[in-house]
């Protein structure tokens, strides 16, 4: 992982309640719907200290991982959050966008986009095609997941957390 001083955010720095956005994936009925408790936000805002950059063999016992198209995984570990689920998603920030997915979603700020409509996916276990037919790229304003989306070395990625209170079943995110 790259030193803290080579890590930037995909955006300008803003006051760090600015940088959690609040997502809407379709949870179970009763999950979420207030502010995030501790230690979630901090955790978001702390985000580049809790992934790590490498193999997948590397990786293997992160809480979850982001595989990207050049052979490389990203890992979280963070620590435990009870009644929250975790889930990340990257890609490579240099990575051309597909000409059916930019026809379809625009290029403009596309993989961040991506990443967190696939870490929306991810906590809510719908699969990203669902997803699209619903929100697009988007991420719902209403709901009971944080996210932050930032820049890491070469990489675009998503942190997203969710609540597991009220779940039937929560599932480990992919």
């Amino acid at each position: 992982m790259p030193p803290p001083s080579d890590l930037r955010s995909v955006r300008p720095p803003v006051p760090p309640a600015r940088r959690i956005g609040r997502t809407g994936p379709a949870l179970s009925p009763g999950v979420g719907g207030g502010v995030a408790p501790r230690p979630v936000p901090g955790l978001l805002v702390a985000a580049e200290q809790h992934l790590r950059i490498g193999s997948p063999e590397a990786m293997a016992d992160a809480v979850t991982r982001s595989h990207l198209d050049d052979g490389r995984c990203v890992g979280w570990y963070g620590p435990s959050t009870p009644g929250w689920r975790v889930a990340i998603d990257a890609e490579r920030a240099d990575a051309p966008v597909p000409p059916a997915l930019a026809r379809r979603f625009g290029a403009d700020d596309f993989w961040a986009r991506w990443t967190r409509a696939e870490c929306c996916c991810k906590l809510a276990d719908v699969p990203v095609a669902a997803w699209w037919r619903r929100h697009g790229l988007g991420a719902p304003a209403d709901g009971s997941a944080v996210w932050r989306t930032l820049r890491l070395a070469d990489l675009v990625l998503t942190v997203g957390f969710a609540s597991s209170q009220g779940a039937a079943a929560p599932r480990q995110p992919r």
